[in-house]
């Protein structure tokens, strides 16, 4: 089945107007249309069709399938055709359907084959928005106090479709700058429910990680073949962020015995979008095996995954990976994985008038007066003599704090050099006043 869309600007598959073109097996629907009978109960075929996610002249041949063989029987309906029959199960059918229970317990929209899968990937990418200018990358980044030399890197590399490294010192705001790139991937991406491949489903649409858009108003298209295809879910560009809790695991299909189907790993999640790899380096498995793991997709831009039968597949690799780390890169992983890894971009610490620009930001946000000369004086007073480097977290975190002393004190929220001071005192570890036991 070659891939149409709706409109270019939705980017959605339409609707499969035969069995055919639906590209599964009548026996795999047929095991949904019955376990969907199982625990729904009597259903209209309208209704029954609906809640596959297709049409009911699609899935006739499944419905006459089944009451041929006696797993479900016509239990009323207007004479309007056999899409308005309300159609129940037998005792036979629940025993067939308890079977299929048994070995799968997927109830629900129909799952698109891994072929149509793919070729809307490659479609999708083919038919991809402008690349983002230097003006939208900074309107992109407008939230943020960014050295245009950083603005400069980023721009061509989200253009580009690279991975990269965004590294430096703690608190520069590798993670925030991670999740703004989402906002240069312009437009949406459908991603179907579930995937079918060879006969395995795999659950692909998840609403923790993928956030829908109002769908088109599918009751105003005037020919069915304008009609979008319900399998799948039109979305954002998914930002899918792991951090120390990453492992090996979570990079491969994972099949689930008792309900007898598979979760996508966390990069077929971000397929279209970003994947952010916080705090990379700190987690539970080594760098060195993340990375392996990591090297054949984003050179060849093809990712191999294993059923649990031993059979492999591929799907496009279609993933922009952000690796966010603090830690220098050469002292996490070789010259031949950099060189995979053709941005490497450091988020160097703020300078002073950037300092200050971040903190009146801050206390606009926070309604609160920016007075600079109390900020000016804190710089000299603390941060001076004890060396405290700047950090683009400092006037938040301090701001923070000075909002709860304030409330804790009953006085107005605003910066005075008592706050401040007591701010800092509470938020920086100071060596020179620890006891001799710590020193």
């Amino acid at each position: 089945m070659s891939i149409a869309f709706t409109t270019p600007e939705t980017q959605r598959p339409t609707a499969p107007q035969t069995f055919a073109e639906t590209g599964l097996s009548l026996d795999l629907l047929l095991q949904l249309a019955l376990k969907t009978l199982h625990f729904s109960g009597d259903l209209v075929g309208t209704e029954l069709a609906k809640r596959l996610g297709l049409g009911f002249a699609v899935i006739e041949p499944v419905v006459e399938a089944l009451v041929a063989q006696r797993h479900i029987e016509i239990a009323g309906g207007s004479m309007l055709g056999r899409s308005t029959y309300r159609y129940r199960i037998t005792d036979s059918g629940r025993t067939r359907a308890a079977l299929f229970l048994e070995s799968n317990h997927y109830v629900g929209y129909a799952p698109v084959p891994l072929q149509q899968y793919c070729d809307y990937l490659h479609t999708f990418q083919a038919a991809a928005p402008p690349r983002a200018s230097r003006h939208e990358v900074h309107e992109a980044f407008s939230h943020l106090v960014i050295g245009q030399r950083v603005l400069d890197q980023l721009g061509p590399a989200v253009n580009a479709g690279h991975s990269m490294f965004v590294y430096g010192p703690p608190g520069n705001g590798k993670t925030v700058i991670s999740q703004a790139i989402r906002s240069l991937l312009r437009g949406n991406i459908a991603i179907p429910h579930a995937l079918e491949v060879e006969g395995n489903i795999i659950r692909l649409f998840d609403p923790v990680n993928h956030e829908p858009v109002e769908a088109p108003d599918t009751e105003s298209a005037i020919a069915t073949d304008d009609l979008p295809d319900r399998r799948w879910v039109l979305c954002r560009r998914p930002m899918v962020m792991v951090g120390g809790e990453l492992t090996l695991d979570a990079l491969e299909l994972r099949y689930n015995a008792s309900s007898g189907f598979y979760a996508a790993p966390v990069q077929t999640l971000a397929t279209g979008g970003v994947l952010v790899i916080d705090d990379f380096g700190r987690q539970a498995c080594s760098p060195r095996e993340l990375l392996n793991r990591w090297i054949v997709p984003l050179e060849s831009r093809v990712d191999f995954l294993t059923l649990h039968s031993g059979q492999k597949f591929s799907l496009p690799f279609m993933v922009l990976v952000v690796f966010a780390t603090n830690i220098k890169p050469a002292d996490l992983v070789d010259e031949a994985f950099l060189r995979r890894i053709h941005y490497k971009i450091f988020a160097e610490s703020p300078t002073r008038g950037e300092f200050l620009r971040i903190f009146q930001n801050v206390c606009h946000e926070r309604q609160i007066p920016f007075d600079g000369d109390t900020v000016e004086n804190m710089l000299q007073t603390y941060y001076r003599p004890r060396q405290v480097q700047l950090r683009g977290c400092h006037p938040r975190d301090i701001v923070e704090q000075v909002c709860s002393l304030a409330d804790y004190l009953g006085e107005p929220r605003r910066l005075t050099p008592e706050l401040l001071d007591a701010a800092c005192a509470s938020y920086f570890v100071d060596d020179r006043e620890l006891p001799p036991s710590y020193a």
